[in-house]
């Protein structure tokens, strides 16, 4: 009898610590074929440097659209590996995905986004000698130069993929919930209310009003799915608050683009999130640890000492002992990040599920399919995905700021003016800087949808409950500067 192969004979915790010791972050997906062979070539794509310090939603994108066309491949194509794809078969792949109406017949921004991932790896490939050539149609990159009287379309030698769609999402167009409208989402789709306000019989939602609090933290603040979902409780102000806004700082490391930034927590949001962490979050942390879940994490990074809350060791690999700050922990290490307070071991993650173990991505965007899915049951016609309620905090707190900036300068003296302007300056440049946006130019389609609107639509879009930043003293919204003992990345 043969002997086991040597990888079989390692042990899972061994595993780990050997790809951890590679610099292998945790999450890092990987694509094994229908036979379950794991090809070397074709993962290690995935462990390009500037891939794995990207965020991982877009690593787990990016493997998903190539295992989409690699399984169409091997079910469709008589089989075949990546290596003998053609371009032909991309066109069969572009009709199915697009035409077909045996296929999932996806939107044109999908299947450009899926058309740059595929194509994205195949350059890679091409790069590495591992295929002869890119199998998806190209055409020279376009650019346009010049104004709009006189504008002049460059070629140069670059080339994209000449299957892109002509039918994308045009970029002046946004969707977003009037306030009414996302109460009754929320409502209905996550609380579990009839559309008349009254306790569904059939809802069984334990955690409804931690989601409540969740959506409700999204559309006030304008966080990403990713950025929200990966705080810390060290990060997220919680217990008695000022009235108004307080804030805190979103680190670089879990903000897309590295768009560290404050943002601005309602007092009513704050309430909310207090009420989560004293009774949700707690029970499910001590039942955790009766059942010594937190005991069996594998390489805990433990933030022993609550005098430097900020620190963190590790306690495994080649890093063993070593400090670090929390706030250079990427959204995979901070799942692996305790706290060790005074009762126990507990997860610095602020939101956690029924296991007392930190939330997933795939569990928030759960949460919106099984939302929409209530209020189509429930007769609704409304739909929501996290990127709306983004789009929705960029739209109303717009026409809050522009409402109110014209008032509140007329309230003040002229030092509290010129203070005023300093930090709000313009409101579409507050909003700019409250959505991590690099430009202003990516901030303006929410102005545009604002002018789309009739006056007396405007007027009712600022629901009464949502607190006015003016109700916060101008003292306490500060200015832009980050923390002063931020660490630089590498410091430990």
């Amino acid at each position: 009898m043969s002997p086991e192969p040597w990888h079989l004979r390692v042990s899972p915790a061994e595993w780990e610590l050997w790809i951890d010791d590679l610099g292998i972050p945790d999450g890092t997906p990987y694509l094994v074929s229908p036979r379950f062979v794991y090809d070397t070539n074709l993962n290690s794509y995935f462990h390009r440097v500037d891939l794995m310090e990207g965020p991982l939603n877009s690593q787990i994108n990016r493997a998903s659209a190539l295992a989409r066309y690699l399984t169409f491949l091997h079910t469709s194509r008589g089989k075949k590996g990546w290596r003998q794809a053609t371009e032909a078969d991309h066109v069969a792949y572009k009709y199915w995905r697009r035409t077909d109406l045996r296929g999932p017949r996806v939107d044109g921004d999908t299947w450009s986004q899926e058309v740059s991932h595929v194509n994205q790896f195949y350059v890679h490939a091409k790069n590495k000698r591992w295929v002869p050539e890119v199998p998806i149609p190209q055409r020279p990159r376009r650019e346009w130069k010049g104004g709009r009287k006189q504008r002049t379309r460059v070629t140069g030698g670059e080339t994209v993929p000449a299957t892109y769609s002509h039918d994308e999402g045009g970029k002046e167009a946004v969707e977003w919930l009037p306030a009414a409208s996302y109460r009754s989402w929320r409502d209905v789709g996550v609380l579990g209310y009839t559309p008349q306000g009254l306790p569904r019989e059939s809802f069984r939602g334990r955690w409804a009003s931690r989601n409540g609090a969740f959506v409700d933290f999204m559309v006030r603040t304008g966080m990403r799915l990713e950025e929200q979902a990966s705080l810390l409780t060290l990060e997220v102000p919680t217990g008695p608050g000022p009235a108004g806004y307080s804030r805190f700082w979103l680190p670089a490391v879990i903000a897309k683009c590295r768009s560290a930034r404050w943002i601005y927590e309602p007092a009513s949001i704050r309430r909310d999130l207090t009420a989560y962490v004293m009774e949700d979050r707690r029970l499910v942390v001590e039942e955790a640890r009766e059942a010594g879940r937190y005991a069996k994490i594998s390489r805990p990074i433990v933030v022993a000492d609550p005098r430097t809350p900020h620190l963190a060791q590790y306690t495994s690999g080649v890093r063993r002992g070593e400090r670090i700050d929390v706030r250079l922990l990427d959204p995979r290490e901070r799942r692996r990040l305790l706290l060790d307070t005074g009762e126990g071991l507990e997860p610095a993650m602020f939101w956690l599920g029924e296991s007392g173990m930190p939330l997933t991505l795939s569990t928030w965007k759960d949460l919106f399919t099984d939302a929409n899915r209530r209020c189509a049951e429930a007769g609704l016609d409304l739909r929501a995905h996290a990127h709306l309620l983004r789009h929705t905090f960029a739209v109303i707190t717009l026409e809050q700021l522009q409402r109110g900036h014209i008032a509140a300068l007329g309230d003040m003296n002229a030092a509290q003016r010129l203070h005023y302007q300093r930090i709000f300056g313009d409101p579409m440049d507050w909003v700019r800087r409250r959505l991590g946006h690099s430009s202003q130019l990516s901030t303006l389609i929410y102005l545009h949808a604002l002018q789309e609107l009739e006056m007396e639509t405007r007027m009712a879009l600022v629901p009464d409950t949502w607190e006015d930043l003016r109700e916060t003293a101008v003292s306490a919204l500060g200015d832009e500067k980050p923390p002063l003992d931020l660490p630089e990345k590498g410091a430990s």
